[in-house]
């Protein structure tokens, strides 16, 4: 049985041995990169390319269901791809594998998944943890990426927020919204085992790289940045903001006054035109 999602409906269940379904130009299956089947969205048919990078444990529904609605209708010339990366979503199996540096790992898949599209130029719409490995890649591969968009990212963790990670671990204290929403994806004993892995990871970084992600990859980074805020992110240090301003090349900057982690879903209507407008060089910096 394959899951399949209605954009703006609630997720229904359709039993088919066909591999893809296409409902209003939005076309949800797997593709198979370096011997993973990774789940994607592809929305409209333009010959620009964007590819979304999820936060850690999301998913191209979870994080993304505002963004593959409405950018297409905005940008008719490009062709939108959300993905759920290894361990994530409906990338399962395998399961998320915490060893080494994860998402440097992403970074390069992103780019290979791109690749075996045909659209190895592309540009980044990434949140939250999905901005490292957006960071990385656009360092690693400057001639591919042609725009990078981010918000609720970092090149580094502070001690503060690596805290904050490791007194996580006990996900049955989390706010219950907030843990159903991941144990309807990853079941509950999947998802308390994938966070604390993740936990574990953190506690690596913070061991051998003093919690640095990509600080040393972003003077390499040549694509235009878009850089996005929440000025009430709880979970960002508000460090990140001027750190990223000083050591990136910023060519526009928006703040949403009231906005949290999640501007693009508590905002999406806003959020999306502004996205929209940096993609296809309009509006004015600010």
């Amino acid at each position: 049985m394959q899951s399949v999602k209605l954009i703006g409906k609630l997720p229904l269940e359709i039993p088919t041995a066909i591999v893809m379904r296409r409902f209003c130009k939005h076309i949800e299956h797997k593709v198979k990169v370096n011997n993973v089947n990774l789940n994607i969205v592809q929305c409209g048919s333009g010959p620009k390319s964007v590819l979304l990078m999820p936060g850690i444990l999301g998913s191209i529904w979870t994080d993304f269901a505002p963004q593959v609605e409405q950018l297409p209708k905005l940008l008719p010339n490009h062709t939108i791809i959300a993905w759920d990366p290894p361990g994530y979503g409906k990338s399962i199996p395998p399961q998320r594998n915490w060893q080494g540096y994860v998402f440097d790992d992403d970074a390069q898949l992103a780019m290979d998944l791109m690749s075996a599209l045909g659209r190895p130029t592309f540009s980044f719409v990434a949140w939250s943890a999905g901005t490292m490995s957006a960071m990385i890649a656009a360092s690693r591969y400057p001639h591919n990426i042609e725009k990078l968009i981010m918000w609720g990212g970092a090149a580094y963790l502070t001690p503060s927020e690596i805290k904050f990670y490791k007194s996580s671990r006990d996900v049955s204290k989390w706010p219950e919204q907030m843990r159903k929403s991941m144990e309807m994806i990853y079941g509950a004993d999947n998802f308390a085992l994938t966070w604390n892995n993740m936990v574990d990871y953190i506690c690596v970084l913070e061991k051998e790289r003093g919690g640095d992600f990509c600080k040393s990859h972003l003077k390499n980074i040549k694509a235009p940045i878009f850089l996005l805020h929440g000025r009430r992110d709880p979970v960002k240090d508000p460090e990140h903001v001027p750190y990223l301003k000083k050591h990136l090349k910023i060519e526009r900057y928006h703040e949403f006054p009231e906005g949290k982690h999640n501007i693009h879903l508590r905002y999406p209507d806003e959020f999306n035109r502004l996205v929209a407008d940096f993609l296809l060089d309009q509006s004015e910096k600010s």
